[in-house]
C-alpha cells in the first residue's frame, strides 16, 4: 500500500538537554500523529528515563529496527544507541555527544536512501559532538558536506517563524573572521538560494528580500566601513540581475526597532548574531531554524540544549513542534513546486499582424 503520510526523522539531540522533553511533550498529542509518521532515532530506554524523571505525559513508543517498517498512527523509535550509556540531565558530557551523532549518522542515511522524507533534529552541544566523524560547527554544516553535490553548492540557514524568516551570509564562525570571509560572490551565493528558496519552499512568487549592512548606520558612505560601498552593493545589484527583488543595505538596528522588516519577505543578515538575536528577541519561543539550499528538508528547534533547565519539566515544546509542522509543509510545497514546474511552456511569440496565426507548441524551438 502506498504511504499516505510523511515519514519524519527525528534525531534525539543531547541526551542530557531538553531534547527528549520537547519530542516526548510534542508526541504526547496523540493528534500529531495523524498528520505523520515519525521515525525517532535514539534509545526506549533514554526516552523512559526521561519520561519517568519528570513525570512527563505517557507517549507509547513503538520499537522497530528499520524506517521502512514504520507504522502509521504511532511514535516509532529505532534503537541506535547503547542501553549503557549514562544520563546525566543537564550536564555536558562526551557520552551524550556520542549518543547524538550516532543517531544523526542513522537518520542521515536513511534520508539519503529515501525511506524517510524529512530531518528534524533535536538540539546538540557543539562541543561535545566533536569528534573525528564529527568536525563541525553544527548541524548545518555537517548536512552542507553530506548533501551538497559540489564545492559551490552551499546550504543556507533561515531562521523562522511566519513570515519572519531571516538568513545569514555567514553562520557558526568567529566574529573576527566574518569581515575576513565576507565577498561580493558569497553575499550574491546566499541571496540566489534564499529566493530560490522561498520560492519553492515557501510557495512565494515574487520573494522581497532585505539585506542588512555590516557596519553600524550601513557605513556612513565609507565613514564606519567601507564593505556596504565595496561589496554588499555591488552584490545586491549583481543578484538583480539574476532575478532577486533585492533592497538595501539597512542599518540593522533601525531595521528592526523601525518595524521595517515587517515589509519583507526574508532578511538577509551578514553574521550569526546580527540576525539571530533580533530573531530570538521577537520569535524565540515560536522559532524554527530551518536549512535551505539542500535537496533534503531539515528543521529544528530555535533553542539549544538549555542545560539550565534540562531535567525539570519546565522546556515548551512549542518550537520542537512548529518545527515539525514545518518540515511537512516545506515537503509538500516542494512536491507541488517540482509538478507545477515540470513541463514549462515554450516561448510564445505574438504576431500583431496577423489575427488568424495559431502557435503550434508541439514543435520544438530552433536554436539561437
Amino acid at each position: 500500500m502506498e504511504r499516505r503520510l510523511i515519514k519524519v526523522g527525528i534525531t534525539q539531540g543531547d541526551i542530557n538537554g531538553v531534547g527528549y522533553e520537547v519530542i516526548i511533550k510534542t508526541f504526547a498529542d496523540e493528534r500529531v500523529v495523524e498528520l505523520c509518521t515519525p521515525v525517532i532515532y535514539g534509545s526506549l530506554k533514554i526516552a523512559l528515563f526521561h519520561q519517568r524523571a519528570m513525570n512527563l505525559p505517557p507517549v507509547s513508543f513503538k520499537v522497530i529496527n528499520r524506517a521502512e517498517e514504520a507504522i502509521e498512527g504511532k511514535v516509532n523509535l529505532i534503537n541506535c544507541v547503547d542501553d549503557n550509556v549514562k544520563v546525566e540531565l543537564a550536564l555536558p558530557a562526551a557520552e551524550a555527544g556520542i549518543a547524538a551523532y550516532k543517531a544523526l549518522e542513522a537518520a542521515v542515511a536513511d534520508i539519503k536512501k529515501g525511506v524517510i522524507d524529512t530531518l528534524l533534529t533535536a538540539p546538540i552541544n557543539k562541543y561535545n559532538i566533536r569528534s573525528e566523524a564529527f568536525h563541525f560547527p553544527g548541524h548545518t554544516e555537517y548536512l552542507e558536506k553530506h548533501f551538497s553535490k559540489n564545492e559551490a553548492d552551499k546550504s543556507l540557514m533561515i531562521l523562522m517563524e511566519d513570515q519572519l524568516r531571516v538568513a545569514l551570509v555567514t553562520g557558526h564562525i568567529p566574529l573576527g573572521e566574518v569581515k575576513t570571509q565576507l565577498s561580493k560572490q558569497l553575499i550574491v551565493n546566499k541571496l540566489q538560494i534564499f529566493n530560490a528558496s522561498l520560492k519553492q519552499d515557501f510557495a512565494l512568487i515574487k520573494p522581497r528580500i532585505a539585506v542588512l549592512a555590516l557596519n553600524p548606520h550601513a557605513g556612513d558612505r565609507g565613514l564606519l566601513g567601507s564593505e556596504e560601498e565595496e561589496l554588499i552593493i555591488p552584490a545586491i545589484s549583481e543578484a538583480e540581475k539574476h532575478g532577486v527583488m533585492t533592497f538595501g543595505p539597512y542599518a540593522a538596528d533601525g531595521f528592526f526597532g523601525s518595524s521595517t522588516y515587517r515589509k519583507f519577505d526574508g532578511i538577509l543578515a551578514m553574521y550569526h548574531d546580527q540576525g539571530l538575536i533580533p530573531f530570538k528577541i521577537l520569535a524565540m519561543e515560536n522559532g524554527v531554524n530551518y536549512t535551505a539550499g539542500l535537496p533534503v528538508v531539515r528543521t529544528s528547534p530555535a533553542h539549544g540544549t538549555a542545560y539550565d533547565i534540562a531535567g525539570r519539566n519546565l522546556a515548551s515544546e512549542e518550537s520542537f513542534r512548529r518545527a515539525l509542522f514545518v518540515s511537512m509543509d516545506i515537503y509538500r510545497n516542494r512536491r507541488t513546486h517540482r509538478k507545477i514546474t515540470a513541463n514549462p511552456l515554450q516561448k510564445q511569440y505574438v504576431d500583431k499582424g496577423g489575427d488568424n496565426v495559431k502557435l503550434d507548441l508541439t514543435k520544438e524551438e530552433p536554436n539561437e
